[in-house]
């Protein structure tokens, strides 16, 4: 493809490349930028400064951007000072470049194409190197280098390119981080105190944790039939009954409330897992359920919730012993065939290295940075559950704590927040004294009246909010956790 162009040519290295590029375009669309600001705001959804070829035109645009984000001008004259000791720009002639390039601009009508111009021929370029590159691990015969691994990466870069356009971020300036920041604080203040992130569909825990943030990994831990996997159904129907499809804050087309939830359910198989969510539901004892023992109306009861139900965006994978890089590939795969808004693994001691390690603790710790990796890339909140060691039951005090984490070191690290259920009646159910005893039975039935269902989910971590304990009711029944009476009766802080 010829350089030559109304302005210098670039460079005589680039008439050689082979790569998909056209200089023209990314400098009338420069040019019309800096003869009309306005014309920022059409591109600015399509292409970002890594999309353009020659560097110098990608510091322009950073520069002329960050400004008209500030609703300061961007024209020759003022993008001068920032860019007059560019060593790129000096190549190209120094801050009379900019000058050439407003002068050469054509009408800025034709902006948005030359924009999506050069998205376009940055995705081709972008593929050509994601290409190359597979070709040459592919022919590195290697015994660490396994050709499904391999694939697995391969399927990774080429989501991360599908869905962003770039299939690695490396070092972006601190002004794209800061902007970033200031948007995210800017959609939190819009929401006037709402949540920052998914509902859980219980608002004392929302109260506690903002919601569910997107790329935060969460831990909830407990000992068994504390009710970690109830709880953990209960938030994703929840969020996949609460979804609803719209324009986000964000400008793109997603969730507004809810979410699409992806369930990994590697202990239960997928009929247990949507039989207590539909226990739950049509408020029908699981138990009644599994043995059939309904009467006729807690049966229709069943079915119009399974009908109702049978709509909600709550995906289950039941695979068992599923290896961490295939759960990373099916939840890529879902994101993009269906989107995904929250991810749950249950539970965490489960899942299976990617390969054989020395240690457990270092097989779970590749397996929690696995997840914490999923929650980035993905920009999705992961709620993973994990088990606690045994030594909780030798304490008095049952109430778990960070130091109870199996493998705690790596769990405790890598997570964002760490939850643990904990629900005293049923330690104290195994207390019962002797019916000899009346006035040891007598007290033990006031504490079974006081404790029964309640539980506590107690934050043991969380990086960007407080620490403490949040309230819960829990019907056995139907394995459900619910809020508290008093915290939406009679008018609480919130005028709930």
């Amino acid at each position: 493809m010829s350089e030559a162009a109304q302005i210098n040519p670039v460079g005589p290295e680039n008439v050689e490349d082979s790569l998909p590029h056209n200089i023209e375009a990314e400098q009338q669309l420069l040019g019309a930028i800096l003869t009309n600001n306005d014309v920022y705001d059409r591109v600015a959804s399509v292409i970002n400064e890594a999309h353009f070829y020659e560097p110098v035109h990608a510091r322009i645009y950073e520069v002329a951007a960050s400004r008209i984000a500030k609703n300061a001008l961007a024209s020759p004259v003022t993008l001068k000072a920032f860019l007059e000791d560019d060593p790129g720009l000096q190549e190209l002639g120094g801050p009379a470049y900019l000058v050439r390039l407003a002068g050469a601009a054509i009408s800025s009508f034709a902006a948005r194409d030359y924009a999506q111009m050069i998205y376009d021929l940055s995705v081709r370029r972008k593929l050509m190197q994601l290409g190359q590159e597979i070709t040459a691990q592919a022919a590195k015969v290697d015994v660490a280098n396994e050709p499904k691994e391999q694939i697995v990466a391969a399927e990774q870069a080429l989501y991360k390119l599908g869905e962003q356009g770039s299939t690695s971020s490396g070092f972006q300036s601190f002004l794209r981080a800061v902007t970033d920041a200031v948007n995210v604080a800017n959609a939190a203040y819009q929401r006037d105190g709402g949540l920052a992130g998914v509902s859980t569909g219980l608002r004392d825990m929302d109260k506690k944790l903002g919601g569910l943030h997107r790329s935060d990994l969460l831990i909830l831990a407990g000992r068994p039939s504390m009710g970690k996997t109830s709880l953990a159904t209960n938030i994703a129907f929840n969020i996949a009954k609460a979804y609803r499809r719209g324009v986000t804050a964000e400008g793109h087309e997603g969730a507004v409330d809810g979410g699409v939830v992806g369930f990994y359910s590697l202990e239960m198989s997928a009929e247990q897992l949507a039989a207590r969510v539909l226990s739950e539901a049509a408020e029908v004892p699981s138990e009644q359920i599994r043995r059939g023992d309904m009467t006729e109306t807690e049966f229709r009861r069943f079915v119009d919730a399974a009908k109702t139900l049978e709509a909600c965006p709550l995906y289950i994978d039941d695979t068992p012993a599923l290896p961490i890089s295939q759960l990373a590939a099916r939840a890529r795969r879902l994101k993009r065939e269906h989107g995904l808004d929250v991810l749950i693994v249950d539970y965490l001691q489960l899942v299976r290295p990617a390969s054989a390690k020395d240690s457990r603790v270092n097989e779970v710790s590749e397996i929690t940075q696995g997840l914490k990796a999923i929650a980035k890339e993905l920009d999705i909140p992961v709620i993973a559950l994990s088990q606690l060691s045994r030594q909780v039951e030798s304490r008095e005090d049952k109430r778990p704590q960070l130091s109870d984490l199996r493998e705690s070191g790596s769990i405790e690290q890598d997570a964002d927040v760490v939850m643990f259920v904990f629900r005293e009646e049923y330690y104290k159910e195994r207390e019962k004294p002797g019916d000899h005893d009346l006035e040891a039975m007598g007290k033990w039935q006031e504490e079974m009246e006081r404790l029964h269902g309640r539980a506590e989910v107690i934050i043991g971590k969380q990086r960007h909010g407080p620490i403490g304990t949040v309230d819960l009711a829990f019907e056995g029944r139907f394995t459900r956790f619910s809020d508290l009476a008093q915290n939406w009766q009679g008018g609480g802080e919130d005028g709930f």
